[in-house]
């Protein structure tokens, strides 16, 4: 069957849950090598020495220019954009007008009236849209992200993280570099090369100037920017992190990707009638433990994602209101879940059982996009969204949302893992049988920071 919209996909479905539920292959897809010496060793340099990742081809990246375009930004985010403008960098997130999570992305500002945002695609379309529908001045250019293999992008942008990375940018550039506050930006010269420089980390502590850098400038500089870097990063033990790494990174920082975007209300349906059928909103995959006919049950608000320090009610943005109700008393917060050892071991272990006593095999290092629901008592309290191991961690976790009353530091809790059907209705799951893994939750990441102090 033909389709030209995402409404026309949902009427066929019947249900946005129903929708999502198809079965679909894993997420395997990205533009990078999964490993450049071993996932494990890539892991442990972002807390020890130093890790670079080469963030230029998997993300959308949505251009913005024209005397609009900041007005665009604020009346579609949660954010403040007060003190916004070139040299400054926010973590965009846009809601709906009852207060659930469309999209994020990352968000640079590059001049008066030109922006980016880099991210999903689920931002840029949302941004594309409102942009159309409100008649603002600007002019709106999206560069894809790379599905299977590089595509052409005017920009790169690689992620330097670690104890080391300042002291690897600072020998890059060949001398003393001034700290740039957290989410700013600043330039620096590397191997003859006008480089941006963006501090902000994916593993670290948010404010730790230290611990993380995004590096970017245009595209046909890019090999010559590498090579430089590399060299200069040598000495201090710079690794290359391939993909597997960069994945799992998210697990020890606590960001979630692609929630599952509110977009699929009655009030939403011109928006689904403008979006191609092929856009990532019908992508986005619902699966796991947790069952519900009624799609709000997998809406996040910014609470249950740990953004709520992006919430500012100093302008107008589409769903304040709701989200003035909501900061009253939000219903849900974002934890971490340690694995308990041995549960871990026995889902592991139960691969050499035979028949259909075998746990849901775990994605190593990272089983990601899962709604897998969180149990107390017997209760439900949370969904789990994404499981990983990293040696940092020196074991499994998970990021959740649990209930506010229940974010409790060293609560025991459940963790249903495996489909409910054992995986009869999704021939991309292994039969198996469903089970509950032990797990103790944090209110902030599980990990000591490294302990050594010599790159800071």
């Amino acid at each position: 069957m033909n389709f030209t919209t995402l409404q026309q996909r949902l009427d066929a479905a019947g249900s946005a849950v129903a929708m999502l539920s198809a079965p679909m292959p894993p997420y395997t897809s990205f533009p990078y090598p999964p490993v450049y010496t071993n996932w494990q060793e890539e892991q442990r340099a972002s807390k020890t020495t130093a890790v670079l990742f080469d963030q230029s081809y998997h993300m959308t990246d949505c251009y913005i220019t024209g005397p609009d375009a900041v007005r665009l930004l604020s009346d579609t985010a949660v954010n403040s954009f007060a003190t916004f403008g070139p040299g400054k960098a926010k973590q965009y997130l846009a809601v709906n007008e009852d207060g659930f999570v469309i999209a994020d992305g990352l968000l640079f500002g590059l001049a008066e009236d030109a922006v980016v945002v880099t991210g999903n695609e689920i931002a840029s379309n949302w941004l594309r849209y409102q942009a159309e529908l409100g008649g603002y001045d600007v002019q709106i250019e999206v560069e894809d992200r790379g599905n299977d293999g590089p595509v052409p992008k005017r920009m790169y942008r690689f992620e330097l993280e670690g104890p080391w990375a300042w002291k690897i940018l600072e020998s890059a550039h060949g001398g003393h570099v001034e700290r740039i506050p957290f989410f700013a930006m600043s330039e620096v010269l590397i191997g003859g090369l006008r480089v941006g420089v963006l501090n902000h980390t994916m593993g670290g502590t948010p404010g730790d100037d230290a611990s993380g850098l995004e590096l970017f400038g245009p595209m046909e500089e890019k090999e010559a920017f590498l090579a430089a870097i590399l060299q200069a990063g040598a000495p201090f033990g710079l690794l290359r992190g391939g993909a597997l790494a960069y994945l799992s990174a998210a697990v020890e920082s606590g960001w979630v990707p692609l929630p599952i975007p509110a977009i699929f209300g009655e009030n939403m349906r011109p928006y689904r009638e403008w979006l191609s059928a092929y856009s990532t909103e019908n992508w986005v995959p619902i699966n796991g433990s947790f069952r519900s006919d009624r799609i709000e049950d997998y809406y996040g608000t910014p609470w249950d994602f740990g953004w709520e320090r992006f919430v500012r009610f100093d302008h107008d943005f589409i769903g304040r209101a709701a989200l003035e109700r909501l900061s009253a008393e939000p219903n849900r917060t974002k934890v971490w879940l340690s694995w308990n050892r041995d549960d871990a071991a026995r889902v592991i272990g139960s691969s050499y059982v035979d028949g259909d006593d075998r746990a849901k095999p775990l994605e190593i290092p990272t089983t990601m996009l899962p709604h897998d629901e969180v149990r107390l008592d017997g209760h439900t309290i949370g969904i789990a969204r994404m499981h990983g191991y990293t040696v940092n961690l020196a074991g499994w976790t998970s990021i959740a949302r649990v209930d506010v009353s229940e974010a409790i530091d060293g609560r025991e809790v459940e963790l249903v893992w495996g489909d409910p059907d054992g995986g009869a209705s999704n021939p991309f799951v292994p039969p198996h049988r469903q089970t509950i893994i032990r797990a103790t939750i944090a209110t902030a990441p599980p990990m000591a920071r490294a302990s050594s102090d010599e790159g800071r």
